[in-house]
């Protein structure tokens, strides 16, 4: 789990290749090459052939005119999705499509075989009509979701699962759907359906944070108490931790956010890092790309190291 480090990314000049992170990936590879195949290529500054490789990968993503995307990761910066997929020594370039990781070579190569592999991802760009209506379902699920409407967008994603039981996005859609209306026992159940091999990919992970930060923040109490006990006494570092929690629960995680920022800056190590770790739940639960999610890190990493 990334702590600190939000999604954000530098597009290139040729906007067909970018600078990516372990908060982003999902973004940035997963859910793009749901459209446009997406090449990943694991680099470093220290690497020689790192540094032959990718102007020659960026070369050939070009040439596509569009059908193919690049990201280039720094595992020196962003470990996580690295490990994730093994990566063992670098340069390793992956092919994603659909997403899914569907082609991967280690190593230089000569340009013919780099050619060969963009081209071949590049043919695989065009998604048949069945992908393209589940796709369109999903865009509209998920518009509906987003628009609170958790009951229409969790049938879509039902008669979406109905023609793809292993569609994560479906899944994860579906389950946010279930935390969206309260029914976490049912949130769960849906994640189960996910191919045990995604047990770990970030949108499982996302929506195991919402299930697991509802749970605590439906047990936080009324904050008007803990206002309360704020007012007499500022340095209440517990009524502020239970004030946080509780606005959470009342749909209002920035103020929340802006509380368990406050008890961070106070007292750092307070109950065991309590502050930074509940941070971390909301983070992921409200997602790496979050508006929120992104404000807050800064504000964390600006207090670290003040």
């Amino acid at each position: 789990m990334l702590e600190l480090g939000g999604g954000e990314h530098n597009a290139q000049s040729s906007g067909a290749v970018i600078d990516g992170t372990d908060a982003g990936f999902m973004t940035d590879v997963v859910e793009a090459s749901q459209t446009t195949p997406v090449i990943v290529q694991f680099t470093a500054p220290w690497c020689g052939p790192c540094r032959t490789l990718g102007p020659q990968l960026e070369a050939a993503v070009t040439k596509t005119n569009g059908k193919v995307k690049m990201v280039r990761i720094d595992i020196d910066q962003h470990q996580q999705i690295a490990g994730q997929l093994q990566v063992q020594s670098i340069p390793a370039v992956f092919g994603f499509a659909g997403g899914q990781p569907v082609d991967a070579f280690m190593g230089a190569q000569p340009p013919s075989e780099i050619d060969k592999f963009v081209t071949q991802l590049a043919q695989g760009a065009a998604p048949t009509d069945a992908e393209a209506q589940i796709n369109d379902a999903l865009d509209l699920a998920d518009t509906t979701l987003a628009d609170n409407g958790a009951a229409e967008a969790a049938q879509i994603y039902a008669q979406v699962l109905g023609a793809a039981p292993e569609n994560l996005r479906a899944i994860t859609g579906l389950a946010r759907c279930y935390v969206a209306t309260g029914d976490l026992e049912r949130a769960t159940e849906t994640l189960g359906y996910a191919p045990v091999d995604k047990a770990d990919d970030p949108a499982i992970v996302q929506v195991k944070s919402m299930i697991a930060l509802t749970e605590q923040a439906g047990s936080a109490g009324d904050h008007a108490a803990f206002e309360a006990a704020l007012t007499a006494n500022p340095n209440d570092h517990q009524a502020r931790h239970d004030l946080a929690l509780a606005l959470v629960a009342a749909g209002k995680p920035e103020e929340g956010i802006d509380h368990l920022l406050d008890l961070f800056r106070r007292d750092q190590e307070w109950n065991e890092d309590a502050a930074r770790q509940q941070l971390f739940k909301i983070f992921d639960a409200l997602g790496p790309e979050d508006p929120l999610t992104l404000k807050g890190r800064r504000k964390l990493s600006s207090i670290l190291f003040a």
